[in-house]
């Protein structure tokens, strides 16, 4: 094996691990991320240089973009034409642009997102302030290095004369590293500049008061002073933009809401798409048309409303649903030094500051060697004038251009740089006007050469001249602020009125967890009758619900979880369609049950409160409006043990006294303010002491002592007693026969446990199902009034082996 051919060993981490290091080192440095002194990207740097330096600068006609490209590529950088070509696009954009690089002359694209025109179809030229960028770059005023064949010369940075990093802003993607830097406003960004040359010891909060915030090409309100400011000092924070938005009045009582501005770089065409979506879904009940009038005179984006529509409500809906507002997160990264890092506004100003000092020195120091030439050129020039006859007479008797060169030098003291410019004088220059001339010129080179010294002597001097030439800048390109900062972030509140439009509805859930909204027009059409419902087989509705499409459905579930779901969000049927399983609506778990089914109106009572009782006797109550949410997922209701699961949900004022009632036929009554209010999680406390093979079977609020307890046994065995029988008692305790089960082998069994138990003051029918899925009917006052420990009596005739397994009390609809 050759020495050529030798393999030395190497782990794949470590090389890969090398060969991405060297990689992201290039996107950072050479690509993605910008220069804290000019705020450029290489690209945008390689296209402004290539442009000036084939002269197509704003005095000069228009040039084809492709031999912009082609000359950028072939020269600075040697990567595909289309990078290279989006970058000037972005350029000669003003709606991303602070103030465009670049003049462009034909289709450059649109803010609907339409891409510019190809290379060969567009030109451009640098527009006058990229000028101010690369003004005085002949002079030796920033480091220039060889190109990627050692062709040609590239510069390293621009002069740029202006803190075009944050006038023009950045954003760029690289590996590790991301940036994301707003424009600003020019004449903001200088006077903050002069503020800290003139105090360098300036503070963040003197700056805000300077630089209010970013200022978009795209105009649009900017909230959150508290976000400008966390971005200012670390160079991260978050803002809101805001569209520009009127509300106008139209013929006929109509308004429409009109769009002038819009955030920055959002796309006008995807936007009005958005919102006609809306319309078209109707997710919104009050858009009638959305319309794009955007035209030389501005843009003009008008979404017209029906009659009677709440214009603010749907304006706000825009914002929270729509681009018409956005969060922007500055993440201000720059390379400083040949390195990335995130920096505030107080760094990035003194670093451009400390780039100027650079830029003026160099430049100083180059016009200083041009007129200290120049002065040694004239001063020998005047003193050969002076002795004229004897420089001529030492001429003439030359043999030649260098014996003529030699003898000046030996003879007068002339230097080498003065003896030649002597030799090429034109003859004019011998008459006294021009000498005249000479010695003015010398006068004037002097002055400026001790005025360019004093330059390099004193700091102060030197910030002088930065802070005029700033100053002219500002007052040739400064332009007044078009975005409006607005310290607080306003919250968007959407009414639901604005989205749903009012309805009375009914909502039927059946056992097997079916359910769906009808109209009241359905349910009408249909007959009008509750149990004409439509079901699947052997399934049946075990609750029906009037309710408005406003109000919300709190749903409980027997592992002590609730979902809150709007009425509007529940699917329309018809009154005859089965409607929809329970688990396309809402997450229910497979093996979860829905316990009970609260409808709500409002959340803001402060009286009213949930009363929950689980099957092993623990209750607990918890103001309703710690169940106000907008979560869809279930969320903590109560705190339910292992062994234990919910039984019932009741809404509650404090004000009656809760009765349980037991499977084997005990009770307790106590008052509900007994159970204090608790967090929305808790477990509650123990309501009533049970045997370990008892449970609890019903939970009923009860007020006063009128009305009657009706107990139904699983076997259609039953009684009324009165409520005065049941006296009130402390909570906790172990409570009160209130049925008498039968037992011996000739006895008539009445029954193994208690199915239910029911407080009337007037007489209702109970729906009872037995395990066979047979329906019956009994009518409260129809069970015998007995005493409260009484055996009762046969009330639904139930066959041997059948038993009931689900009784419930449905009030018909009032339409």
């Amino acid at each position: 094996m050759s020495v050529s051919e030798q393999f030395k060993p190497a782990f794949l981490e470590d090389v890969v691990g090398d060969r991405f290091g060297r990689y992201s080192k290039y996107i950072i440095q050479d690509r993605a991320i910008p220069d804290v002194r000019d705020g450029l990207k290489p690209v945008q740097r390689r296209i402004l240089y290539a442009m000036y330096e084939s002269g197509n600068t704003p005095e000069k006609p228009y040039r084809k973009s492709a031999k912009t490209v082609g000359d950028v590529m072939g020269n600075y950088h040697p990567h595909g034409d289309s990078s290279i070509y989006d970058g000037m696009v972005r350029m000669a954009q003003p709606w991303k642009m602070g103030h465009v690089l670049i003049d462009g002359h034909g289709n450059w694209g649109s803010i609907d997102d339409d891409p510019a025109a190809a290379m060969r179809y567009t030109e451009a030229r640098l527009s006058s302030i990229a000028m101010e960028l690369l003004r005085d770059i002949e002079k030796d005023t920033v480091p220039f290095r060889p190109n990627f064949d050692n062709t040609e010369e590239e510069p390293v940075v621009l002069p740029s004369r202006f803190p075009n990093l944050l006038v023009n802003g950045v954003s760029g993607i690289s590996s590790g590293f991301a940036t994301e830097i707003p424009t600003h406003n020019l004449r903001e960004v200088i006077e903050a500049c002069i503020a800290m040359i003139d105090k360098p010891e300036i503070d963040l909060d003197e700056i805000i008061n300077i630089v209010q915030g970013p200022d978009f090409p795209t105009g649009g309100i900017i909230m959150g002073a508290e976000g400008i400011r966390d971005a200012y000092r670390s160079g991260k924070g978050r803002i809101y933009i805001r569209a520009k938005t009127d509300i106008e009045e139209m013929r006929g009582g109509r308004q429409q809401i009109v769009v002038t501005e819009i955030p920055y770089q959002v796309v006008k065409s995807r936007l009005v798409t958005a919102m006609e979506n809306i319309r078209l879904e109707k997710k919104v009940d009050g858009i009638a048309e959305v319309r794009d009038e955007s035209g030389r005179e501005g843009m003009r984006i008008v979404v017209e409303l029906k009659k009677d529509a709440d214009a603010n409500g749907i304006l706000n809906y825009l914002f929270k649903k729509t681009d018409l507002q956005v969060t922007y997160n500055f993440n201000m990264v720059a390379i400083v030094n040949k390195a990335p890092m995130q920096m505030g506004i107080l760094p990035m100003l003194q670093a451009y500051i400390e780039h100027q000092k650079e830029v003026v020195t160099n430049r100083t120091q180059y016009d200083l060697s041009k007129a200290e030439d120049r002065a040694h050129v004239l001063e020998g020039l005047v003193k050969a004038l002076d002795i004229l006859d004897a420089v001529i007479a030492t001429i003439k008797a030359s043999k030649n251009r260098q014996d003529a060169q030699h003898n000046l030098i030996e003879q007068f003291g002339f230097s080498e740089r003065q003896a030649d410019a002597i030799l090429t004088l034109q003859l004019y220059r011998l008459t006294n006007l021009e000498l005249t001339s000479l010695m003015k010129e010398l006068e004037d080179i002097r002055k400026k050469v001790a005025d360019l010294r004093s330059i390099l002597e004193s700091s102060k001097k030197l910030m002088k001249v930065i802070k005029k030439e700033l100053t002219d800048i500002r007052d040739r390109y400064g332009i007044d602020r078009r975005s409006v900062v607005q310290g607080e972030v306003e919250e968007i509140k959407v009414n639901l009125e604005v989205i749903v439009n009012a309805e009375d509805v009914l909502v039927t859930l059946s056992n097997d967890g079916y359910i769906k909204r009808t109209s009241q027009l359905s349910f009408t059409r249909s007959g009008g009758e509750w149990d004409a419902s439509g079901v699947k087989e052997g399934d049946y509705i075990r609750q029906i619900y009037e309710v408005n499409t406003l109000d919300r459905l709190l749903i409980f579930t027997q592992r002590g979880q609730y979902f809150s779901l709007p009425v509007h969000m529940i699917p329309e049927f018809k009154w005859k369609d089965n409607g929809t399983a329970i688990v396309n609506v809402i997450p229910i778990a497979k093996e979860d049950s829905i316990v009970a089914v609260i409808p709500v109106k409002s959340f803001a009572d402060e009286l009213s409160s949930l009363l929950f009782v689980t099957r092993r006797g623990q209750v607990k109550r918890t103001m309703l409006k710690e169940y106000e949410t907008n979560r869809t997922g279930a969320v903590a209701a109560c705190k339910v043990a292992d062994q234990d699961a919910l039984l019932a949900v009741m809404l509650s004022d404090g004000a009656a006294d809760l009765l349980l009632v037991t499977e084997q036929g005990m009770s307790i009554r106590f008052t509900e303010a007994e159970v204090n209010p608790m967090g929305r999680a808790a477990g509650g406390v123990r309501g009533m002491q049970l045997k370990d093979d008892d449970a609890i079977t019903a939970a009923l609020r009860v007020t006063g002592e009128e009305g009657e307890i009706t107990v139904l046994t699983d076997i259609g065995w039953g009684k009324r007693s009165l409520l005065l029988d049941y006296p009130t008692q402390g909570r906790g305790g172990k409570g009160m026969a209130t049925f008498e089960f039968k037992e011996g082998k000739r006895v008539k069994p009445n029954g193994k446990k208690l199915i239910g138990a029911y407080f009337s003051k007037e007489s209702y029918p109970i729906t009872i199902i037995t395990e066979q899925g047979r329906l019956h009917q009994l009518i409260t006052e129809h069970a015998p009034l007995m005493d409260k420990r009484a055996q009762g009596r046969s009330l639904v005739a139930i066959d041997k082996e059948d038993s009931i397994v689900n009784t419930m009390i449905i009030t018909p609809p009032s339409v």
